[in-house]
């Protein structure tokens, strides 16, 4: 079972900055290494949407509503992964929620945590 803790989040001022940590931890890491971890953001009444995605390898991926404002970086293997979010907006206010996923085909499992909130508002 992978848990995950996030912290940050919270209330911010429009142009404002915040940011998100997540520490991964299971038993098993050593059979079922990480693979990749990310971000993502359900805002009400819309789908979960991928915010920012790091590999194991190191490569990454954005949506493209946040690119040139946020970043993630973090160390794979230490299962650690954080999203600076800078030039924040109204719209960015949303249900973040980190995601692990773990192990390889056809063992890959994918771990949610409960998802904090992200408040854009003057």
């Amino acid at each position: 079972q992978v848990q995950l803790v996030v912290s940050g989040g919270g209330l911010v001022q429009p142009g404002g900055s915040l940011r998100l940590s997540c520490a991964a931890s299971a038993p098993d890491f050593n059979i079922y290494p990480m693979a990749s971890m990310g971000w993502y953001r359900q805002a009400p009444g819309k789908q979960r949407d991928l915010v920012a995605i790091i590999t194991r390898g190191g490569n990454t991926n954005y949506a493209d509503s946040v690119k040139g404002r946020f970043t993630i970086s973090g160390d794979i293997a230490k299962n650690m992964v954080y999203l600076q979010m800078n030039s924040l907006k109204p719209e960015d206010t949303a249900v973040y929620y980190c995601n692990a996923v773990s192990g390889s085909s056809p063992n890959e499992r994918s771990s949610w945590d409960q998802g904090t909130q992200v408040t854009v508002s003057s």
